[in-house]
């Protein structure tokens, strides 16, 4: 039977802009017919990856790296075979796993641009610590060869031995990262060791509409001369506060599988996460706001039947009420929409615990625990137990 530990969260933000889009404006949606504030699930997941780095809870080795600029991960190796110019590793490796495609006028004057492209792979490589090691131990193997392909002005496809082009290949197949057992990983060129995320991160959304406003700033110079008058520099910043729902949910025992059943390791990465999905934050300007802003409910939840993203509790609007908190009426209403789903189509065996500041979440709905390391403690045991470890 499949195990989803699902995650839901309230979680207000003072002003600030968390998550940028390509004006520097706050990231937004609509919603329901409302604009919404919106923090993209990739800036979470960045920031979950940044906090576990930062948590000591992970064995050593069990975290990825994600790069397209492999040399500076192995360069004191290369520069041990002498190897001038590492970058040049980044194109032997794209090439033995792709190959160059044949363009109409190759043998014409490549623009700066096209060369600067050759000295970093085509997409960003996630790898975990063995794979590394394994490129490291490809490059002393074959550091006759790599030296040679490195001092060609122009490397093709054909020069590059069959055995290298496997051994490259082969050192994408000892991923055993519990970020990348997460969040997953897709190698377009070697489809075969693409990782299947375990886990799945929405967007957080406002439970209310929102409106953007505009922060109008000046910057004194410090060493301006007494007839030098009004701002050294002048210019404004975009933001908005706002209440968030936030859901994620793991497949158990696809995280276990991922991580080649070692289970030990699985229930680690989903009390690490449980404890990033509380405290890692987005960086985004936060030296102008500093909205270090704790989450007001963190509810766990472990379903059978399927998961159920509740966003859909916020596709009216809250709207502000003079006597109670936004994140209490988003509290109250997260708890009554998921009655109402759970109700229909869940098993009945929905098992909840929570952190709840509000004390707006139902006490019969599930077990209130006193601080985040007892709901990461439960989250474990329970977890623990269905998968039989």
């Amino acid at each position: 039977m499949s195990l989803f530990v699902e995650f839901h969260l309230i979680q207000n933000f003072a002003p600030s802009n968390l998550n940028r889009d390509d004006t520097g404006a706050p990231k937004d949606a609509i919603f329901g017919g409302h604009r919404r504030a919106r923090v993209s699930s990739q800036c979470l997941k960045r920031s979950a990856r940044d906090w576990f780095k930062s948590s000591q809870l992970f064995p050593d080795g069990s975290l990825g790296t994600r790069t397209r600029h492999l040399d500076r991960v192995v360069i004191e190796e290369l520069k041990q075979i002498g190897f001038q110019n590492t970058d040049v590793f980044n194109e032997i490796v794209k090439l033995a796993l792709k190959g160059k495609k044949a363009k109409d006028g190759e043998d014409k004057k490549e623009s700066d641009k096209e060369k600067e492209e050759e000295k970093v792979l085509s997409y960003l490589l996630y790898l975990s610590v063995p794979e590394i090691d394994q490129f490291r131990a490809l490059i002393a193997k074959h550091s006759e060869t790599l030296t040679t392909l490195s001092s060609k002005k122009k490397i093709k496809p054909t020069d590059l031995p069959d055995e290298l082009k496997a051994d490259i290949k082969d050192c994408l197949k000892r991923s055993k990262a519990v970020d990348i057992a997460l969040f997953g990983r897709m190698l377009a060129d070697l489809p075969e060791e693409n990782q299947d995320a375990a886990c799945q991160v929405a967007h957080a959304i406002s439970t209310h509409k929102v409106e953007r406003e505009f922060d109008y700033f000046t910057a004194v110079d410090d060493e301006g001369d007494v007839d030098e008058t009004g701002a050294g520099m002048i210019g404004q910043v975009e933001f908005n506060s706002a209440t968030f729902y936030r859901y994620a949910v793991i497949d158990a025992q696809k995280l276990a599988d991922n991580l080649q059943g070692d289970k030990e390791l699985a229930l680690t990465g989903i009390g690490a996460f449980t404890q990033a999905m509380a405290r890692a934050i987005p960086t985004g300007k936060q030296n102008t706001f500093a909205a270090h802003n704790p989450p007001s409910f963190v509810g766990v939840v472990l379903r059978h039947a399927s998961p159920f993203n509740l966003a859909n509790a916020f596709e009216r609007p809250v709207w502000p009420r003079a006597d109670r908190e936004l994140t209490t009426l988003s509290v109250e209403k997260l708890a009554e929409h998921d009655t109402k789903v759970a109700g229909f189509y869940g098993d009945g065996k929905d098992d909840w615990a929570y952190i709840d500041l509000t004390g707006a979440w139902p006490a019969a709905k599930g077990k209130a625990r006193g601080s985040l390391d007892a709901l990461v403690r439960w989250v474990q045991v329970r977890v623990c137990a269905e998968l039989g470890g």
